[in-house]
């Protein structure tokens, strides 16, 4: 039996896909969902094959859900606007459907479903995925501590630094981990408010109290709760430049 899982805000919108999959007798729905959190939580608990997953929804959005999930089933996308139906296709997603759903496209989606079901060909690799889940300006950085999940605001980070397969974000309130790449961070936060100043290190502009020369036309920055970032060679050209000396 295909397990499936429902998560959209819109209690409609949830009835309806349920009805389509009523008809279906190799599909249990296992779980429906009002928001993100209880659907990354439902995810966690009963590791289904197929979920529905609303992209805008208020708390936590689909694409932020997707980024904090150690296991990735397949996705097809719902949303009523039509420019994040073309990004979620991009996000390499089973499928998308625009709302109001019709059932000849919801069984489309359904038959593409059941085509990588069926030969077994895996979801894209879940890293892969999450590298791709990027929005033009990254405002807030979804972070999950055991089960605990913490949303971000980048005008909280002081900077992050590398931290092998994980990107250490310092803020006021402590430190956390992300399993992201810093080239990802790099090409999503606002260019005008954080630079690369070194390939271990972001920092927010405004945190920097401080440039000390250092041999081998390298710097160290000083940040205004005192710690200290390395700065390269490129990286100071690059700080030069967004601040404007």
């Amino acid at each position: 039996m295909i397990k499936a899982i429902v998560i959209d805000d819109e209690p409609l919108a949830r009835m309806i896909i349920k009805g389509y999959l009523s008809k279906e007798s190799d599909i249990e729905v296992v779980a429906e969902c009002g928001d993100g959190f209880e659907g990354a939580k439902a995810i966690q608990a009963h590791n289904p094959d197929l979920v529905f997953l609303d992209i805008q929804m208020p708390k936590l959005t689909g694409f932020e859900m997707l980024e904090i999930l150690d296991h990735m089933p397949h996705i097809v996308f719902t949303t009523a606007f039509e420019e994040f139906a073309i990004k979620a296709f991009e996000k390499s997603a089973v499928d998308y459907l625009l709302k109001p759903i019709s059932e000849e496209r919801f069984e489309q989606a359904l038959q593409k479903f059941r085509g990588l079901y069926q030969n077994k060909q895996p979801q894209k690799a879940l890293t892969a995925l999450k590298e791709e889940i990027e929005e033009e300006v990254l405002e807030r950085i979804v972070v999950k501590n055991g089960t605990q999940i913490k949303l971000i605001p980048a005008q909280q980070i002081i900077f992050l630094e590398a931290y092998d397969d994980y990107v250490k974000i310092h803020t006021k309130d402590g430190m956390f981990l992300k399993n992201k790449t810093m080239a990802s961070f790099e090409k999503q936060l606002d260019a005008k408010q954080f630079v690369r100043v070194h390939r271990s290190f972001i920092i927010k502009v405004d945190q920097l109290a401080k440039i000390e020369p250092m041999e081998k036309e390298s710097y160290r920055g000083i940040l205004l709760n005192g710690e200290k970032v390395s700065i390269s060679k490129s990286g100071y050209a690059r700080l030069k430049q967004t601040i404007g000396l």
